[in-house]
């Protein structure tokens, strides 16, 4: 697909998993310019945005109980500052982590998304008190922060 550009737009899924109060959050120990993200990626041919933000959730963190929630919201963004030519169109999940997970842990994820590499990528975990605040993601990744928070307090969460 095209954006109005003339430059490729990319279709993601990107997922605020939450469990109790609190959000996940993620590294990547290997390339630590990634920054701190949320779980998501590309949508496979076919895929609704649903379907792929709870197959991405499960891929990427290894957690089962996962349960999708709420569609938080749509925005774009342009990849250029971080050298890549294409934009994202990115559509915003609630995920509900059902099962008890570990504080923290590392996870491989054996199908990367982008690139022709195939060798599984290392991720790191952990949760963070929505309470306390949720530390800048890389990329404009928090943009819908306060909408789950809205939407947890609707819930009685917070």
């Amino acid at each position: 697909m095209w954006g109005d550009e003339g430059r490729p737009v990319r279709e993601k899924a990107l997922v605020y998993i939450t469990h109790g109060a609190r959000l996940l959050i993620m590294l990547h120990p290997d390339a630590p310019e990634a920054g701190i993200q949320v779980p998501g990626g590309s949508l496979k041919a076919g895929e609704d945005y649903g379907e792929a933000a709870l197959r991405e959730a499960t891929e990427e963190t290894g957690l089962r109980g996962l349960r999708l929630g709420v569609r938080l919201g749509r925005a774009e963004r342009d990849m250029a500052d971080f050298g890549r030519a294409h934009i994202q169109r990115r559509t915003f999940y609630h995920v509900w982590c059902m099962d008890t997970p570990p504080e923290r842990w590392t996870h491989y994820e054996d199908d990367p998304s982008e690139g022709g590499d195939k060798s599984p990528i290392v991720l790191a975990f952990e949760w963070v008190r929505l309470a306390d605040g949720v530390p800048p993601l890389i990329a404009g990744q928090d943009v819908f922060i306060p909408a789950l928070i809205d939407h947890l307090r609707a819930e009685g969460i917070l």
